[in-house]
């Protein structure tokens, strides 16, 4: 399930129906998948948030700055694929995120990937409890 992180202004789904599907198939993958090792636990999709927001945070509405930092935001692929590696997390939620990067191409994208994995987060909270 890949959101429509482009549309502007935002789809109504994007931060509730969109995000809490994701979530309840990011729970499931992680139930389905464990091989013994807990995947997708929440500190470790956490840590994927926290840095998006510290990039969404120095690039904030700058234009300039969003291309001056994007190879950055792009080589949290490599990060997610090395977690997948290890296997820390789910194919699931290295696909979900390689396709939401690829979709960021500006600060507004940049913001709306932020917004929509927030709530994603706050589902799967909701969800395992």
């Amino acid at each position: 399930m890949t959101p429509n992180l482009k549309s502007d202004p935002p789809l109504a789904t994007l931060f509730s129906d969109d995000a809490e599907a994701f979530a309840r198939q990011l729970d499931a993958s992680a139930q389905a998948d464990r091989g013994g090792r807990e995947k997708n636990k929440s500190t470790q999709i956490r840590r994927f948030y926290d840095e998006l927001v510290g990039w969404q945070e120095r690039i904030g509405g700058d234009a300039e700055k969003f291309r001056q930092y994007e190879a950055f935001i792009r080589m949290l692929n490599a990060k997610a694929a090395y977690a997948e590696g290890r296997k820390l997390v789910t194919p699931d939620f290295v696909a979900w995120f390689r396709e939401c990067v690829k979709q960021v191409d500006s600060p507004r994208t940049l913001n709306h990937f932020r917004l929509h994995f927030e709530a994603m987060l706050g589902f799967l909270k909701s969800i395992r409890g």
